[in-house]
């Protein structure tokens, strides 16, 4: 399987949260499968961080490569794509991951509820 992690799903990974349920960290750590962390994860943690409103690794990307996690970069047509989708969800972040999720046919790890409202393959919790 090759998996994009939503953001909240990458930091209960790095803490070893026990909201990941044992089946979707399971998944995560399975060797066979490919999990890739999207960058704009690695910007709105860090924009979170900045206001306080989320505790997170300094060494985010060392964390991530630790993990043996895949980093993702956003291009053109990520970015398009974002911007084309349907108006149902409303944060950035969420559209960026759901539109790379398509566009690289990855599984996306989620809890959010309006993701899976879309046209895009998901791993819910």
């Amino acid at each position: 399987m090759n998996l994009l992690l939503d953001t909240h799903i990458l930091i209960w990974a790095l803490e070893n949260n026990s909201q990941l349920t044992g089946n979707v960290r399971d998944i995560i750590i399975d060797g066979k499968n490919l999990v890739f962390v999207s960058s704009v994860s690695a910007w709105e943690i860090s924009i979170k961080k900045s206001i306080g409103k989320l505790q997170a690794p300094d060494n985010l990307m060392e964390e991530i490569k630790q993990h043996r996690f895949t980093p993702l970069d956003i291009n053109f047509k990520h970015s398009q794509l974002a911007g084309q989708l349907p108006y149902i969800h409303k944060d950035p972040f969420d559209r960026m991951l759901i539109a790379q999720a398509i566009i690289e046919k990855l599984i996306l790890v989620t809890k959010d509820s309006f993701i899976p409202q879309y046209d895009v393959k998901v791993l819910k919790l």
